[in-house]
């Protein structure tokens, strides 16, 4: 059964002083001037669903002007409703899940799915490798409730290591024990990345041709910084952490290559074929999370279809009509000049402005 949002609350969030709505199933189509909020309600929808902010910004700037701090609420319907409270200032976090302040964040992901897409997925292709393992691991936080506790225990392991490699004489056995835990920990991770790969390798190249239409060949692969045993690998660069002070193999070293007919995606393919890669991508990843999870995820669309050609689009309209079908919600972000007309009238119309949402007529 695909789980949707119900409901959503907003306090203080962005540039929304008081937001209540009740969302159907369906494709929701949010209307209106640039700098009027649409954006923000799906970054409220991603910021329940993930716990932060596609737009890679931290709480504080969540927090609308003159505010001390934001809250979120929602309503999740699934096979069983679970109702969602984050709150947010500098002096206090909370967050809540069905009435009980959630502990460990592996028992909270998964109430809420969604994938989006934006302008800045492009930076997926341009942008800094942690933009890429940040994709994997998402996908992986997504499908494995393991994955994430064990992300976090290689990142505090990786913070207490560096730690002691800046300092002049650094204690050999408390190194000893970080290198224990970074090991253990980064060994589980790049299994898990190197088994979540050929899962979708398929997704994304099928998705590509999809969306480009093209003969070029898309491919990505998986390429971790340790070659063959962590332990050793970490020994024979001691020297090298030494003269450094940082810990220069593991995970967070790793890389996801993309190519185009074997090239370097991000040094030879034109800014078109780049927007094409960034949206196949995220199509793969609601194929996957689909195919995983047996409905769709929510999927955030923020004003991308009016920048694309018609054959992008045509592309890109099958996977809305699968969560369409599926009884899933599409959110869309346009102007009423760009909206596509493809999708036809099935849809419900919301109108966005200066920091107010009200459903708009159908038009005649």
């Amino acid at each position: 059964m695909a789980v949707h949002l119900a409901y959503l609350k907003l306090r203080d969030f962005r540039n929304y002083g008081r937001l209540e709505a009740d969302f159907a199933p369906g494709f929701h189509l949010l209307l209106g001037d640039n700098a009027q909020g649409k954006t923000n309600i799906l970054e409220a929808i991603y910021l329940l669903a993930t716990l932060r902010s596609f737009r890679g910004v931290g709480g504080a700037q969540l927090i609308r002007h003159g505010g001390k701090g934001y809250f979120v609420g929602a309503r999740i319907t699934a096979r069983t409703g679970h109702e969602i409270k984050i709150y947010w200032s500098a002096a206090e976090r909370q967050l809540s899940l069905d009435g009980k302040p959630v502990r460990k964040l592996g028992d909270y992901l998964g109430t809420l799915r969604a994938v989006v897409f934006c302008t800045e997925d492009v930076q997926l292709i341009k942008g800094a490798g942690r933009l890429r393992r940040r994709f994997l691991d998402l996908l992986l936080s997504q499908t494995h409730p393991v994955y994430l506790p064990l992300l976090q225990r290689y990142a505090a392991a990786l913070r207490s290591r560096n730690a002691l490699l800046k300092q002049f004489a650094p204690d050999p056995a408390a190194l000893e024990g970080f290198t224990r835990q970074l090991i253990e920990a980064g060994t589980e991770l790049m299994r898990f990345r190197q088994e979540l790969l050929p899962k979708i390798v398929p997704l994304a190249v099928e998705s590509y041709q999809r969306v480009a239409g093209a003969a070029e060949t898309f491919t990505l692969e998986y390429q971790p910084s340790v070659r063959h045993d962590f332990a050793v690998e970490l020994a024979l660069n001691r020297a090298r952490e030494k003269a450094l002070r940082s810990t220069l193999l593991g995970p967070h070293r790793d890389e996801l290559q993309l190519r185009l007919d074997g090239k370097s995606a991000a040094h030879y393919a034109s800014e078109g074929q780049k927007r094409s890669i960034a949206i196949a991508l995220k199509m793969t990843q609601a194929e996957y999370l689909s195919a995983v999870h047996g409905a769709p995820p929510v999927l955030l669309i923020d004003d991308i279809m009016g920048e694309l050609d018609a054959k992008r689009r045509a592309g890109f309209v099958p996977l809305l009509n699968r969560a369409r079908e599926a009884r899933s919600q599409v959110f869309m972000t346009c102007t009423e000049e760009s909206w596509p007309r493809e999708l036809g009238r099935a849809l419900q119309r919301w109108e966005v402005k200066s920091g107010t949402l009200r459903q708009a007529p159908v038009p005649s």
